[in-house]
């Protein structure tokens, strides 16, 4: 293996992890620079350009409390020039809560399928088929989680991904 294939790998596994924070954060523009303009996903329940699987999470995501996409094997398996091919296991976590009735976790595993496509000197992705492997939706009892133990992550740009590297932040005194 060479050093080119080495750093395509390691760019396309970047993307990879860059789409799980902004889709987890709600950060769409982040979401947005791990596809081509004129990338296709395919969700299962969605098809459609980028842009409209942007729209969609946007109103989407929100009716989540919070959501963590956890990337597990990342296989990119085939470099052919400027495509490659990635395939990542993932556990999807999706919680709904409500102060005065029952919630959800809705918990998938999944498999992001990606063509990725290298142009101006950029790995992204060109075309995403989600294939899901399972899926399990559990009870969350009114009310139940969010008290005081320590730092919860946010989805509104003032997460603590936001705001650790500024040394000004009083956050961090």
């Amino acid at each position: 293996m060479n050093i080119e294939t080495l750093l395509a790998k390691q760019e396309i596994t970047d993307v990879v992890y860059r789409y799980a924070r902004g889709i987890d954060r709600m950060d769409f523009e982040l979401v947005r620079s791990c596809y081509h303009p004129d990338a296709y996903d395919d969700h299962g329940s969605f098809k459609g350009t980028v842009d409209e699987f942007i729209d969609m999470a946007a109103d989407f995501m929100p009716r989540w409390t919070a959501t963590m996409h956890f990337m597990g094997n990342v296989l990119v398996d085939e470099i052919d020039g400027d495509f490659a091919r990635a395939e990542t296991y993932a556990v999807a976590y999706h919680r709904r809560e409500f102060p005065d009735k029952e919630g959800k976790d809705d918990v998938f595993g999944i498999r992001y399928v990606d063509r990725f496509e290298k142009r101006n000197d950029q790995w992204l992705i060109a075309h995403r088929v989600v294939a899901t492997e399972w899926r399990r939706v559990e009870t969350v009892p009114s009310g139940s989680s969010r008290g005081a133990v320590g730092v919860w992550g946010t989805r509104d740009g003032n997460d603590v991904v936001d705001w650790i590297m500024d040394a000004k932040n009083p956050a961090l005194n």
